[in-house]
């Protein structure tokens, strides 16, 4: 009989994807879908299911532990519209877990590794291992080098050598992850707004196509959830912005998935490349 592994899931892609790789590492996959969040093709590829409250944390433990799921993965993105619904309180009220870690620990730092921190030690603290996201998605991980068939420019190059330390020195502030640059000049920065928010102002602010997003993690990002994604929605966003050329860390983005990434790029005649 397979081991069983548990998955914590939340909106888009990428749950499906840690499914897939799971099943193909011959784990018997036990999930816990954020009410309203999930993508409909998760539930085909897990053998236990059960939809959950984002403010029962204890719900997940107990579904988890009775499946015999000693480990899990978190991963797909939480709502920011379900999260600041003024009804979600009726819905969803807090369990005693939600309200401990409320309490002790989230009062007064609210930041997204103080929420993963505090997460995964209540999970610990049920039974249940909070593991690397990225265990089972080793193949869709950015690599060193030049991974579609479009070469960046010396330009493109060149803004990638000068932007890549002042984006690390970001990333390790906890500012953001992203960043676009021409020529030389920073034309964006990620904060709260997210990626996709952030393409957008870019493409506003700079009319010449050919721009250079850049994309990291920090060197001590915690990999047990929220690992940086891109994926085919933002490689379309991406075009029309007039972005020419995208530098991701390597080992540290996540590609939804990284053919069909790849093969969008292609299309788009925008170079994608891993950088060291």
């Amino acid at each position: 009989m397979p081991a069983t592994i548990g998955l914590i899931a939340g909106e888009g892609r990428l749950p499906v994807l840690v499914a897939e790789g799971m099943r193909a590492a011959g784990l018997d996959v036990a999930c816990v879908a954020f009410r309203g969040h999930a993508d409909p093709e998760l539930r085909g590829l897990c053998s236990k299911w059960s939809e959950v409250s984002l403010y029962r944390p204890g719900g997940w433990i107990r579904r988890l532990r009775r499946w015999g799921a000693g480990e899990a993965v978190m991963v797909g993105r939480v709502a920011k519209t379900r999260m600041h619904d003024p009804f979600r309180m009726i819905r969803d009220l807090p369990d005693w877990r939600a309200l401990r870690l409320w309490y002790r620990r989230l009062r007064h730092d609210r930041r997204d590794r103080a929420v993963l921190a505090a997460v995964a030690d209540e999970l610990q603290r049920g039974g249940v291992t909070l593991i690397d996201s990225t265990t089972h998605i080793s193949e869709h991980l950015s690599v060193e080098g030049q991974l579609g068939s479009v070469a960046p420019s010396q330009l493109q190059t060149s803004d990638i050598s000068f932007a890549w330390p002042m984006l690390s020195n970001l990333t390790s502030m906890g500012i953001g992850q992203s960043m676009a640059v021409r020529e030389g000049d920073v034309i964006a920065v990620e904060a709260v707004e997210g990626t996709d928010r952030m393409i957008e102002r870019a493409g506003s602010l700079c009319r010449t196509p050919g721009w250079t997003l850049l994309k990291t993690a920090a060197d001590d990002h915690d990999r047990r959830a929220d690992v940086p994604t891109i994926g085919v929605d933002t490689l379309a966003r991406l075009a029309a912005a007039g972005c020419g050329c995208v530098a991701l860390g390597a080992g540290r983005v996540i590609l939804l998935d990284r053919p069909k990434v790849i093969e969008a790029c292609n299309e788009a005649g925008i170079a994608l490349v891993g950088v060291a």
